[in-house]
C-alpha cells in the first residue's frame, strides 16, 4: 500500500472511530435527597402553601395511597399549590420521580427510585392528567 493510501485508511478509521464515540458523557442524575434539598425543601420543609411536610405521616398517608405513578405525575404536571416541576423547569423526570419517592419513603412509604417501568407509568399518568386538566373549564 502506498504511504497515501495508508493515511487515507487511517483518517477514514479515525472518522469512522469518532463517529460512533458518545458525544458527551451521560450526565449524571441527582438522588432523590439532592433534589429535595435543592428543590423541595423550600416548600415541604415548612408546609407553605399546604405542601405536606417532609416526613409527616399523616399528611403523606393519603398521597401515597394514590400510587406512585399517579402522585408524581400530578405533581410533575402541577397539583393543588405546587407549580409544574416544582418550579424548577431543569429536572428531569427521573431526578422529579426520585425526589417524589425520597419524601414518600422518609414518610413511611415503600416507594422505590423509579425504574424504566415506572417513568413509562408516570408518562401514561401524565399524559391522562394534562387531558383531565385541558377538559377542565378555567376559573
Amino acid at each position: 500500500m502506498s504511504d497515501e493510501l495508508l493515511e487515507h485508511a487511517a483518517l477514514a478509521a479515525l472518522c469512522c472511530g469518532l463517529a460512533f464515540a458518545p458525544v458527551a458523557a451521560a450526565q449524571t442524575l441527582k438522588s432523590g435527597e439532592q433534589v429535595y434539598k435543592e428543590v423541595c425543601m423550600v416548600c415541604h420543609a415548612a408546609g407553605v402553601a399546604n405542601a405536606p411536610k417532609f416526613a409527616d405521616r399523616k399528611a403523606w398517608t393519603p398521597l401515597i395511597a394514590e400510587g406512585q405513578a399517579v402522585l408524581t405525575a400530578h405533581a410533575w404536571v402541577g397539583v393543588r399549590g405546587m407549580p409544574a416541576k416544582g418550579g424548577n423547569p431543569n429536572l428531569s423526570l427521573e431526578e422529579f420521580a426520585r425526589a417524589a419517592a425520597y419524601m414518600a419513603r422518609a414518610a413511611g412509604g415503600n416507594w422505590k427510585d423509579p425504574d424504566a417501568k415506572m417513568l413509562a407509568a408516570i408518562r401514561s399518568e401524565e399524559k391522562k392528567r394534562i387531558e383531565q386538566m385541558k377538559a377542565k373549564p378555567a376559573k
